[in-house]
This record gives C-alpha cells, structure tokens and sequence, in this order.
C-alpha cells in the first residue's frame, strides 16, 4: 500500500507515530521557509507541514506541487502548537512533520474549485464528474448512500429475507411509464424491455415459495425527468408472503427508523409513522404526499360562507365547490406586493383567484368589523361573516389567511402548493426533521384525462380492499385499493400495496383497464398461469434509494445522490449519451433510423 493510514483518521492519540499518507493537495500555503498542505483522501483531510531545514528534498518538492496534484508524504504525527489548532477539522489537533514526499500525478487547473463549497453549474460539475466527486460534500454523499444500502441488507438478512437478482433484459409489460426497449440480433424484429420494476418477477418469486425477498433494483422509465427522477433510478425491491398490510408497514416503520437512528443520527424523526388515508391527505394538505415537518392545514370554510355576500364564495359553494383556506400566523402585516404575487402563483396554477385577509395584532377577532381588517373582499362580508370566518379558520391578531374557492379537486390543489410554498418562504420545515408518514387506501382505479377510461392508480396487480372487489365492474370509481405509500418532507419515499394472488380477479381488472382477453394471455400470462398453481397472499414496497438519501442528505434532487446521474434532458454530458450508432451494428440489429421531417 502506498498509505498507512487515511488522513481523516489521525488523532491527537496519533501523535509520535510514523505515517505514510497519500491523497491530493487540497491546499497550499507557502509561509516563507515553512510550507503547509492540506492533504486530502477519501477519509478527510489533515495539514501537513514541510520545514526545508528537516526534509529540504521534501520542501523543494512542495514548493513546486499545485491544486489536485496527488502526493505521498511519509512522516511523524505531531500535535498543532496552541493557537493553531482547527476545530473544523476532526484532525485539526494533529499534523504531520514530513520527512519525504514525492508526486504521484500532477493535474491540469480544474475546472472549478474543489476546496471551496462555491455554487457550480451543474452541466460543468457533470462534464466533469469525477472531479465533482472529489468536493468532500459530495464524497459525503456517496458514503451515506453505501452505508444506507449496508443497513438495509444487514437488516432484511436479519429477518429472512433472501437477496435475488432479477432479469434486466425481460417483455415490455405496462407498468405506468414508457419502457426502454433493447433489440435483439439473434430474432431480428424483436425486442427485450428494460425493466420499470421488477412487479411481475417478484410476484412469481412468492409463487416459487420464496416467502421472503428483496433486492437493490435497477428500474428504467422512459418519462419525463425532474429533480427527483431520473431515467435509471435505483429502489430497494420487497416482497413478502403470508402478510396483510400492518405486516409490510411495520415492518418498514421499524427499519426506517432504525436506519436514521444509526446511520443519522442527527436527524429527528416524527414516531410513531403518522397515518393519514388518502382521501384525509388530499382533503387536509393538498397532495398525497405532505410535508408534515409544519402543521399548516386546509380548512373549509364552506359552511360558514354558504350564504356570504361576497358571490366569489357563495357561487362557488352554490355550483358544487367549497372555499377552503390556509391561515400563517403572524403574517398579518405582509406587504400588498407579496400578497398580489402570491395571487399570481394561485392563478398559474390553475385557481380563479387567491382571496387575502390580513388582521392586524390589534384586532378583536371575538367581533370583527370589516373596517379593521385588509382584505379586497372585505367590504362585502359583514362583521358576523368576518367573524365566523376568522373563528373557523382558526386566525388570530396578527395573522392572515389565504382563500381559494372553486371545484374541491382543483382547490386542494392549489392550496397544497400553496402550503409547500409558504412552508419553504417562511421557514416553516424543521431542517433536522425526517418526517415520515404512511399514506393508505388510495382509489384502485383514476380516470385517465385523455381517453376517459379507467388506468391503475398504483398499478394494475394491486388487491382492492375487503369488500370492494363487488364494484369493480360496477362502479369503479368508488374502489379503494389495500395499498400504501411511506411519504416524507413532501415527497414519496415508497409505494406498496397486497397483490392480486387469484386469476380471476386479476382478469377482472385487467378488462376495466381495457384489456382484451388476448391482451391479457398475451402480456400477463405468465403471471396468471403462477396463480392456477397455489400462489400464497403476499405483498410488498418498494422505497427508492435515490430519493431516500437524498432527504437524509438534505439535499433538493436526487442527481446529487448517484455517482453518474443524467441532466433533467436524459443527457449523460460527461460519455455524451444518448449518441449515434454505427450503420452497421444497426443492420446487424436489423433496425434503422426513421426519417426526420424537415425542420
């Protein structure tokens, strides 16, 4: 080994021990006849010092030695003289004395800085990636998502779980995004698919009598990218037999929170798992995935403002909708320029307007007249309506309160972003919080906007719960799925549910989603024919490492938790994917490019 120790490992214990370290030059520092070098490896960094009257073959190559230039010293550990010690370093007690030091590789001036935490263009930190791992934010990232996959392994071994691989190349089967396809030179004309998931594989898996499976999945979606997706994308795959639903979530819960506890444990976690289902999330957050670091609500104000004055609510209520309202305490005083963009941001996203009300701290909000409070609305609500309006939104002196009237859909809609918004404007998050939650018993079936026919809310081998298999045919809008998603800081961690282990309601759904009967021998076969062989009830989950670690890193997108990620374009900058093939591997794939229409 050219090192014997790494360099973030040197302690205070170190000192009078010999050592030979090799890392790149974070820093230099010429101080005249003494030069200093931060030295940094994958373990930290430690300073090292180069004093030409002990080492002068050391100090002349410290003197010529730059930026990521990649260096050995050998020397002995000292303690830092008092007044130099540096408490942001784990070393800074220490420094080593070197004797020698000799120059392993020298490097051109990067292309950024990587011994400042400066704001980098992206598309340059992915040009040059390998660069960009070496900034020790970075490399604290990649070390975090390691020791997450580890616990993750060591804790599902620990329970009988067995790790099994599934097949990357496998049959395009629907699963909710656009495949990948492969084509194969051994049966020109056809093609494999890149997998989406691993649904159907490790459905058969329980059929084999496995019981107890998972896998670190590699999944392929051909689908629109942002800040949280990614083309390929990595998910820790479950499947579990003989299990109803509390089984998989506690299951979760337990290992979640044993995870953070132990790999972070400076976060802090909301235990036990809230539970909301899915019609409470949309109903009281907005969205299906809240953010519940901050306890900000929607509220329905339609029973106190069914007969109001005011025809924006009251025609609103009368057609069918509902006024709902979030309230933000102590913003009462927001200024009339914040207010109108915060109307702008209702309208772009899909809200006939955004009513305000702001009640100053001196307020009697027990019988509030509209002359004491700010609000375009004011003038046409009486002193009862502004009062009741106040008391159910439950405002105080001081406060504001946001209205959205309109259908009850669009309005939770809004609203939820709305809530995400002034969360992240005012700091409501707790940063060290991991606020998990389990949301349950989302519909089994949406209406798909284009076609007006009925697609899978989760997917189509989700089971309906107890007693709402009856209406499949029927009335499928009203069935509800024995389904889950674990949802953390306003996004989804994870999606689950208790499969579909009997052909013939299998079948069933499969129609309702507009398969024909040859469709369905033709894409699920091989899944059906599992079921007529004694396929034992199961069900399973599957959490999304990338994102995973992103929330435990703090970070805003899940590029900056894989080592080799893609733009939010699906374009790999630093090999220049997707690029153009050779004719000839093309006529050996019996395939060619399709005309392009003129531009």
């Amino acid at each position: 080994m050219l090192k014997s120790v790494g360099c973030g490992r040197l302690r205070a214990g170190d000192a009078g021990s010999a050592v030979t370290l090799a890392g790149w030059v974070h820093r230099r520092r010429d101080h005249g006849s003494l030069v200093f070098v931060d030295l940094r490896d994958r373990d930290g960094i430690v300073q090292v010092v180069i004093n030409p009257e002990v080492a002068p073959g050391a100090h002349a190559v410290a003197e010529t030695v730059r930026s990521e230039w990649v260096v050995q010293v050998t020397g002995r550990v000292a303690e830092r003289p008092e007044g130099s010690r540096n408490p942001d370093l784990a070393t800074g007690d220490v420094e080593v004395e070197v004797e020698e030091m000799r120059v392993l590789a020298e490097s051109r001036t990067p292309p950024f800085y990587v011994n400042e935490d400066a704001e980098v263009d992206e598309l340059l930190r992915l040009r040059y990636r390998y660069i960009d791992l070496r900034r020790p934010r970075m490399a604290e990232v990649l070390t975090l998502r390691h020791r997450v996959v580890k616990f993750i392994r060591d804790h599902l071994d620990a329970r009988g779980f067995l790790e099994i691989e599934t097949p990357i190349l496998i049959k395009s089967t629907p699963e909710g995004a656009r495949d990948y396809i492969v084509p194969s030179r051994v049966h020109p004309g056809n093609f494999y698919a890149l997998p989406q998931s691993p649904q159907q594989l490790k459905q058969l898996l329980m059929a084999a009598g496995v019981e107890r499976y998972f896998q670190i999945a590699r999944c392929f979606r051909d689908e629109d990218l942002r800040a949280d997706r990614q083309p390929e994308h990595t998910q820790l795959d479950l499947e579990m037999s003989f299990v109803e639903r509390e089984d998989v979530l506690g299951l979760i819960e337990e290992m979640f929170t044993s995870l953070v506890r132990e790999v972070v444990p400076h976060r802090r976690l909301l235990s036990p798992f809230p539970r909301l289902t899915h019609a409470e999330a949309i109903s009281t957050y907005g969205t299906d995935k809240p953010d519940l670091r901050f306890d900000l609500r929607l509220i329905d104000l339609s029973e106190a403002l069914a007969s109001s004055g005011f025809r924006v609510f009251s025609d609103a209520i009368a057609s069918g909708g509902v006024v709902k309202c979030i309230t933000l305490p102590g913003e009462g005083a927001m200024p009339r320029r914040r207010l109108d963009e915060l109307v702008g941001f209702a309208r772009e996203r899909g809200a006939a307007g955004l009513v305000w009300l702001a009640i100053p701290p001196e307020a009697d909000v027990t019988d509030v007249a509209p002359e004491q409070v700010r609000s375009p609305a004011a003038r046409f609500l009486s002193g009862a309506e502004l009062t009741e309006l106040v008391r159910c939104a439950g405002a105080g002196a001081g406060d504001l309160i946001l209205m959205v009237a309109g259908p009850e859909a669009s309005t939770n809609a809004v609203l939820g972003q709305l809530r995400t918004e002034m969360g992240r404007r005012l700091d409501l998050a707790d940063p060290d919080m991991v606020a998990f939650a389990f949301v349950v018993d989302f519909p089994l079936f949406a209406r798909d906007e284009t076609t007006g026919g009925w697609t899978a809310a989760h997917h189509a081998f989700t089971m309906p719960k107890p007693g709402h298999a009856e209406a499949i045919e029927s009335d499928p809008g009203s069935v509800l799925a024995d389904s889950y998603d674990l949802v953390a800081n306003g996004y989804e961690m994870a999606s689950g549910s208790i499969r579909v282990h009997d052909r013939e309601l299998q079948e069933r759904i499969l129609r309702v989603l507009g398969y024909t009967d040859e469709q369905i021998d033709e894409r699920f076969g091989q899944l059906l024919g599992a079921f007529e062989y004694g396929t034992p009830p199961h069900g399973g989950i599957a959490p999304g490492i990338d994102r995973l670690v992103m929330v435990l890193a703090g970070l805003d997108s899940i590029r900056d938790t894989i080592a080799f990620p893609k733009t939010q374009s699906a374009v790999d900058p630093l090999f220049g994917a997707p690029g153009p093939v050779e004719q000839a591997h093309l006529r050996e794939l019996a395939i060619g490019p399709l005309p392009q229409p003129d531009r």
